[in-house]
């Protein structure tokens, strides 16, 4: 079994990480404080956001994976329907997992601070 760092001590260097290289960071809902599962919500100066989660893989291991991305479109009214969308996507989530952390970060590049080198 690999060793795990409580939740809220990870969120908190994720988010400090973000900070000191001049991004923004912020908890959207704080989950179970050191067992609950983490979910991010990427973006790049208020945009192109994502959300990636740590999936179970085949050796038990869990990899962080992009689960859904903010569509766009030029039409106002569709790109507002993609914007319910997706934050319809980020409550549905939180419903089905009250521990789960909700944890947005706008920064340059997020997918750097999880491993990630997208």
């Amino acid at each position: 079994m690999e060793a795990r760092i409580p939740a809220h001590i990870e969120v908190s260097g994720l988010i400090r990480a973000v900070e000191a290289e001049g991004g923004f960071g912020t908890v959207l809902s704080k989950g179970e404080r050191d067992a609950g599962t983490i979910m991010l919500v990427l973006l790049e100066n208020g945009g192109n956001a994502r959300i990636y989660e740590r999936m179970p893989q085949i050796d038990g291991t869990r990899l962080w994976q992009c689960t859904k991305k903010h569509e766009t479109s030029e039409d106002p009214a569709e790109s507002l329907d993609l914007r319910l969308a997706f934050s319809a996507y980020l409550e549905r989530r939180g419903e089905q997992d009250r521990d789960l952390w909700i944890v947005e970060l706008d920064v340059a590049k997020p997918e750097r601070f999880i491993g990630l080198g997208v």
